[in-house]
């Protein structure tokens, strides 16, 4: 291509419609992401998925007619949630591409893109030499075009899942799930119809616009209507996805949101009873109570960056059975150490529907920290901030400090750490500690350092 936009990002391809992402690009990025599989040794055959969003059709046409002119084949599946896609490359042991943007506004799509068996294609992992692919140009050898065909795999993926979680004997719930007119409109349906739940569905109208609210559950403004719904129909739970259905967050029977790292406690707890002794992973952002629940249940824990790609290479570096992340993302090794929102919610509906107690019961033991969210600055120069603010309190006694992924200050009762964004001159800041005065007055003080 000519002009090739700077829309590779460190985990994937995202970008603005019809200025940044178009129909050539994706055909060069099918063309680079072939030539980039035959380099790597990969199945010649490409698993295709697509969102809800009204650019992903086209755009998921032209990658694969990309594909198929190097002589690759290519598997459409339609309609996935970018799980679903993942599911379809563990259990065809094929490499995919799942057009979607995630949670970001109407106006963006992208690609993820996957090895065989869902293995993570990053920027360290292949994407830098699939951009080189694409500014260079793939030349095209005269050869026989692949074929395209079409597969229905919904209900195989439900199979899977269900496999993977016992529900067959929880009780009744009523539960509330919000999609965001994202793709859990489509799959949360074909799951559900096979549980004992009441559901009682919101905006699960597949459309990409998102005229109710953004498809971004970890902004709390996100996250009002479907907690007021759990209040309104006295529900046991409620649920919210994502755009693409990868991250699931809960609200708990008063309306109250669980923190991931809650949530990815809970599941450590029950992998651990199955998998006595196993290696639980959690990046460097997870509360501290993680480690300390693992620890207690005879479990190994052992600290990631942030990051699908790191925690995914660690899984399968250490055998780890599970891993979960301050974002919402969930990873299984039984699910080809991928992330799935809705493996991560039947964890949490069997452990509900298995007791007479309510959902803040079960989780109270896993709330033991008070977390200050993920807070963005915007500053000058990233690394000169990080580096005041160790200064600041590398003088005093009794802390430990590391460097696995930004700035990480550790005191017995509370940490932060400090991390710059890879595409803005922006850090973030995470605080936690023991109480809510402590947690605001740690946080006050970083943030004073950090912006002057």
């Amino acid at each position: 291509m000519n002009q090739v936009p700077n829309i590779f990002k460190a985990y994937d391809i995202r970008g603005l419609v019809d200025s940044e992402i178009t129909p050539e690009f994706c055909f060069a990025t099918g063309l680079a992401f072939a030539r980039f599989l035959q380099q790597e040794r990969e199945p010649a055959t490409v698993v295709v998925a697509q969102d809800m969003r009204p650019s992903s059709p086209k755009l998921a046409d032209a990658f694969s007619a990309g594909v198929t002119s190097t002589g690759l084949d290519v598997i459409r599946i339609g309609l996935a949630s970018t799980d679903m896609l993942y599911f379809a490359s563990g259990k065809l042991g094929l490499p995919g591409a799942m057009f979607t943007a995630s949670h970001n506004p109407a106006a963006y799509n992208g690609i993820k893109l996957c090895f065989s068996s869902a293995r993570p294609i990053g920027k360290e992992s292949g994407l830098q030499v699939i951009e080189s692919f694409v500014r260079q140009g793939s030349p095209l050898e005269i050869r026989s075009v692949g074929v395209e065909t079409k597969r229905e795999m919904l209900e195989e993926y439900v199979d899977h899942l269900l496999s993977l979680v016992n529900l067959d004997s929880i009780r009744p719930l009523t539960i509330v799930i919000d999609a965001g007119n994202g793709m859990a409109g489509h799959t949360a349906p074909a799951i559900f119809a096979r549980l004992n739940c009441t559901v009682i569905p919101l905006y699960f109208e597949l459309d990409g616009n998102f005229p109710n609210h953004e498809a971004n559950p970890i902004d709390p403004d996100n996250l009002r209507d479907l907690q007021k719904a759990v209040k309104k129909h006295k529900a046991d739970l409620g649920l919210a996805f994502d755009g693409d259905a990868d991250r699931c967050f809960l609200v708990d029977e008063n309306g109250i949101a669980i923190n991931p790292s809650d949530l990815t406690s809970l599941i450590a707890h029950r992998e651990l009873l199955k998998h006595p002794g196993a290696t639980i992973i959690y990046n460097l952002i997870s509360s501290r109570a993680v480690l300390e629940v693992v620890q207690e249940n005879g479990g190994t824990g052992l600290r990631s960056r942030v990051g699908h790609s790191y925690i995914k290479a660690m899984m399968a570096e250490s055998g780890a059975i599970f891993g979960g992340e301050h974002s919402g993302h969930f990873y299984f090794k039984e699910f080809w150490r991928a992330d799935s929102g809705a493996l991560a919610a039947l964890h949490a509906i069997a452990a509900l529907g298995e007791t007479k107690k309510t959902m803040s019961k079960i989780m109270a033991p896993y709330q033991r920290y008070v977390s200050s969210g993920e807070i963005n600055s915007t500053v000058p120069d990233a690394a000169a901030a990080m580096s005041l603010a160790e200064k600041a309190f590398s003088a005093r006694p009794g802390l430990e400090i590391d460097h696995l992924d930004g700035l990480s200050v550790n005191a017995p009762t509370w940490w932060f750490n400090l991390r710059a964004s890879n595409t803005e001159p922006v850090l973030r800041l995470n605080v936690e500690a023991k109480t809510a005065a402590a947690m605001s007055k740690l946080r006050d003080e970083v943030l004073s350092l950090i912006r002057g």
